[in-house]
């Protein structure tokens, strides 16, 4: 995996990353309280911190759903958390209009999953010098990301990562393929997984967005698992409170609990993610009993779990 520098931090493969916040800017000093109580729960355990919430929710369900305080307001909020947190911001950009205002405040620029082929705003973000984070669109084949890649790779840009945040399978409803993972990691870019927005049911509760909440854990565990460098998660206080994505965000008091598993199951796994590397025409080679024990491992961990708590903890 190629270093990439995301503000203060050298993300290099040695730790987990955490891209965390609320899924929206709900006022400041709410927003501010959830930054801060991430990034102590990741100082403890010794997770790089990139502080997350969206100064604009452009693709709502609905025309009346909330959107947030806008570009501006938004960037001076996320300026002002920057400043008090001393961490890294993120937010996404919808518009290549955007994209002068936010990387003077935005230490890495999202691209939203269902924009991730618009060429014109993948080339100008990377164009901006600011770091970039692309979602994999739910209707793309991992191994497509390669040309969104080299679009950005072309403005000179060698700060990239990809997200995975599922697949659409059906209607309302989204699957997550780990092998999208390795296929990614091959790219020789940070790859992150989405676990909150991966159990999203799309529109499903007609007028917005539903979810699965419980499942979060899981799939978490299973992203870790299969190697991913870095976790982005939309967490809230309270998230039945929350002012978008209220059923799949997790519970504040629910993070640490997880980032520790996760951590766990990322000791066992880091080494053989660079030992084994991915390649399309071998898969994952040669060292397949050392693959094979980490998997042993790594399913004790999960069988741990069921002593541990069940799903409902995460309701």
């Amino acid at each position: 995996m190629k270093t990439i520098q995301v503000g203060n931090l050298t993300i290099d493969g040695s730790k987990l990353f955490l891209i965390a916040g609320p899924c929206v800017i709900e006022g400041y000093d709410r927003t501010l309280m959830i930054g801060r109580e991430i990034k102590k729960i990741c100082e403890r355990l010794g997770v790089q911190y990139i502080f997350k919430a969206s100064y604009d929710k452009a693709n709502r369900s609905s025309f009346n759903s909330f959107r947030g305080p806008g570009l501006d307001k938004g960037l001076e909020i996320l300026a002002s958390i920057k400043k008090e947190l001393q961490v890294p911001v993120l937010s996404d950009v919808h518009d290549v209009t955007q994209l002068e205002k936010a990387s003077k405040v935005l230490d890495m620029i999202q691209i939203p999953a269902f924009l991730c082929r618009q060429t014109d705003l993948v080339y100008g973000a990377a164009k901006t010098g600011v770091p970039v984070n692309v979602k994999k669109g739910q209707f793309m084949a991992p191994e497509d990301m390669k040309n969104v890649i080299e679009k950005m790779e072309e403005a000179g840009n060698p700060n990239l990562a990809v997200t995975e945040r599922g697949a659409s399978f059906g209607y309302h409803n989204l699957v997550v393929d780990m092998r999208s993972f390795p296929i990614m990691r091959s790219f020789g870019y940070p790859v992150i997984f989405d676990a909150t927005h991966s159990v999203q049911l799309p529109g499903g509760m007609g007028g917005s967005t539903g979810g699965q909440r419980e499942f979060i854990p899981y799939l978490a565990r299973a992203a870790a698992a299969s190697g991913v460098d870095g976790f982005f998660m939309e967490v809230h206080d309270n998230p039945p409170e929350g002012l978008s994505d209220s059923s799949n965000m997790l519970y504040l008091s629910s993070l640490e609990g997880l980032l520790k598993d996760l951590i766990a199951i990322n000791d066992i796994v880091k080494h053989d993610k660079e030992r084994n590397s991915f390649r399309k025409d071998k898969g994952y080679g040669p060292k397949r009993s050392s693959a094979r024990a980490s998997f042993s491992r790594t399913a004790f961990l999960f069988l741990g779990e069921k002593k541990r708590g069940s799903a409902h903890d995460f309701l």
